[in-house]
């Protein structure tokens, strides 16, 4: 019989991601700025935190250190570089458009392992085959809508960048 959680780290894991999940799109819709997007963007750090140190406890799946693992060393670095210049708003000029552009890939990169874990739940289908399909594709369409909207947010950003530098 097919199980989701194996044991009390992966249900940890799994509620961790399916907050993250809730809060990193709830901060991608949210006003920049604001307490409240403030509030939830420290939620979906906290929580992909959580994510993070479980995702290196896991090994059911390989029996060893495996590619979820690589991702997740990926994914730490965009949430580490998306939280410095948080920290040093003072000492970084463009401090709300790396903010905002590592936190976006952070989210999107938790897309990219929800569809890939997804897909590699589907019976009799190539593992590594869906998990590349499957993040190529979340990282594409993540692209192309940051691409579109670059420029709007840069525009945001610089504001945002105003208001709260001292």
């Amino acid at each position: 019989m097919f199980s989701i959680v194996n044991n009390e780290i992966g249900l940890i894991h799994l509620i961790a991601s399916m907050a993250a999940l809730v809060f990193g799109t709830a901060v991608l819709m949210m006003t920049k700025g604001t307490k409240m997007h403030i509030r939830t963007g420290y939620f979906y750090v906290a929580s992909m935190v959580i994510l993070l140190v479980t995702a290196f406890m896991l090994y059911n799946l390989f029996g060893k250190w495996g590619i979820f693992h690589y991702f997740a060393v990926v994914s730490t670095f965009t949430l580490l570089l998306g939280m410095m210049p948080i920290f040093m708003r003072n000492q970084i000029k463009n401090w709300a458009y790396l903010h905002f552009s590592f936190m976006y890939w952070s989210v999107i990169g938790l897309y990219g392992a929800f569809v890939s874990e997804m897909m590699t739940r589907i019976p009799e289908v190539p593992f590594f085959g869906m998990v590349g399909l499957a993040t190529a594709g979340v990282m594409v369409v993540g692209g192309i809508v940051f691409g579109f909207n670059k420029a709007k947010w840069l525009s945001l950003m610089a504001a945002i960048t105003k208001k709260y530098s001292h």
